[in-house]
């Protein structure tokens, strides 16, 4: 399904060095963002009190949450889980109380702004579980980008596993950087989003790489930047549909989400932009660059000599 075709193809190689060295300078930054800053991690990474309240009607998650701020407590996070009455409330770690006594100023500070709740259950989450999360998330990372070459590297060649396995990671390390710069709380959900990520850009990288491949094997007489400058923009149209409605549905989701979605959506909206860029402007530069060419998609035809006259060709 196309929307419109762009007849003329558009000279993206030509700029090449110009998109990457961006895309180097935005890499640096984001490096730099996280030695310095580093992340803000949530309750599930870095241990803290889990509380469970359940209200008889739906409940107001802003009274509750003016009501923590109100009671002093700081980078808590409170969400539903299960139904519109069930409340999830999580408090960072502090050495100087004990889960007891922040469960009851809790129940005490939603009992003055926002009442109806009953205790379900208070947990607390000790800090070795935090790092076992951390550790399993960043395995589940290395795996995921472990498989990705893999598949790469079995569907078309290894210059294309490389080149779209970097382009990936620059997408990765830039929403670090932009959670680490501006000190956005780092969850689980957004570790999600990560993954997420990892496997929409590849899926646009797989679809330019289909298209390089069909024009080298299509195409005679196109120099490799001209193979990739067609590749890229005749697949422009299905670019726009395809992030276009995944980002409106992203959008929707920061924008009327509410918090508990608001870092989730974010880390969506920030890999779908830099995704498209890496994608086209930084997978395909790279590919050329090692060297790609037709004859590797090319099948050579050999001659048997003796089999008759002229040879025969298989």
């Amino acid at each position: 399904m196309e929307f419109f075709r762009i007849h003329k193809d558009i000279p993206f190689m030509r700029h090449a060095l110009k998109f990457n060295v961006i895309s180097l300078v935005t890499f640096i930054l984001a490096i730099v963002f996280l030695f310095g800053k580093g992340l803000h991690l949530s309750v599930e990474f870095t241990g803290g009190t889990l509380i469970e309240v359940k209200y008889e009607q739906a409940a107001d998650l802003e009274k509750i949450r003016g009501a923590l701020g109100k009671a002093g407590f700081n980078d808590y996070s409170v969400q539903n889980f299960g139904s519109s009455q069930d409340v999830m409330i999580r408090l960072p770690l502090k050495a100087d109380q004990k889960t007891d006594q922040i469960g009851d100023q809790v129940m005490a500070a939603l009992e003055a702004e926002a009442p109806g709740a009953a205790k379900q259950r208070v947990e607390f989450v000790g800090p070795q579980v935090g790092k076992e999360l951390a550790e399993n998330g960043a395995m589940a990372l290395l795996l995921v980008i472990i498989g990705i070459v893999i598949y790469l590297a079995f569907r078309f060649e290894w210059r294309f596993s490389v080149s779209a396995i970097i382009a990936n990671l620059h997408d990765v390390v830039i929403i670090l950087g932009f959670f680490a710069f501006f000190q956005w709380e780092f969850s689980l959900s957004v570790l999600a989003a990560v993954l997420a990520v990892l496997g929409y850009s590849v899926n646009e990288s797989v679809v330019v790489f289909d298209r390089v491949r069909e024009t080298f094997k299509g195409k005679r007489g196109l120099s490799t930047p001209e193979v990739l400058d067609h590749a890229i923009t005749s697949t422009i149209s299905r670019t726009i549909i395809t992030h276009g409605c995944t980002q409106l549905m992203v959008l929707s989701m920061l924008i009327f989400g509410g918090e508990t979605l608001h870092y989730f959506a974010m880390a969506l909206t920030i890999g779908i932009c830099f995704g498209i860029y890496s994608s086209v402007l930084v997978a395909s530069p790279l590919v050329m660059w090692l060297g790609v060419s037709r004859e590797q998609f090319i099948k050579v035809k050999k001659v048997i000599e003796g089999a008759n006259e002229d040879g025969a060709v298989v």
